[in-house]
């Protein structure tokens, strides 16, 4: 008996299986840590370090089970001394976000999930593609965290003039040259404002 209660214990530590839905708590709560990671999924997993950022720079991040890409979860800390405070967190391509998204929905989709078309940038520079949501159903989600998308198109019909999508601006989700462009989700990310701009 003690054997199968320990068993239970560990699978609940385990944190969501891919393909599962994640919520904005535990691993993923606003006050996570690398200790609470250490905790949920074994210190063999949980390695800190320097990892590549934005724009050819450098920062610290904990990532989860990094030998794993389908499993793979960075998380990058606005209290980087204390190891808390998740600023953003890097899902793996196979786990389902806040809201049920995944990888490789459409924009159309993702309206229908949100509720209401939503803003995201041009493509072909460094932020190309990326989205967050100040409106719908992915704007105010439980846990408050902040979910964050970013988009690839993929190969568009002969003839469709691309450029008016291009460069740092603002696109509409629903603007018809996309779905031209079949333009789906290709990363995602959940993380949380600074503490100093929290309600």
């Amino acid at each position: 008996m003690l054997a199968r209660a320990s068993f239970f214990v560990a699978l609940a530590l385990a944190g969501p299986s891919l393909g599962e839905e994640i919520a904005c708590e535990g691993a993923f709560a606003i006050d996570s840590s690398e200790a609470r990671l250490i905790e949920l999924y074994g210190a063999d997993n949980v390695v800190t370090g320097i990892v590549p950022g934005p724009e050819g720079s450098e920062m610290l991040a904990t990532t989860v089970f990094p030998d794993n890409p389908k499993k793979t979860l960075q998380f990058v800390w606005w209290d980087e001394a204390g190891l808390s405070s998740p600023s953003y967190i890097d899902l793996p391509p196979k786990m389902t976000a806040p809201g049920g998204v995944r990888i490789g929905m459409s924009l159309a989709e993702i309206e229908i999930i949100n509720g209401e078309p939503f803003t995201l940038l041009g493509f072909g520079w460094d932020y190309g593609g990326a989205a967050g949501f100040e409106s719908g159903a992915l704007s105010n989600l439980p846990g408050d965290c902040l979910l964050s998308l970013d988009f690839d198109y993929g190969t568009s019909p002969p003839g469709v003039d691309t450029l008016p999508a291009m460069g740092d601006k603002e696109l509409s989700s629903d603007d018809p040259l996309l779905a031209q462009m079949q333009v789906k989700v290709n990363s995602m990310s959940v993380g949380y404002p600074h503490p100093d701009f929290r309600d």
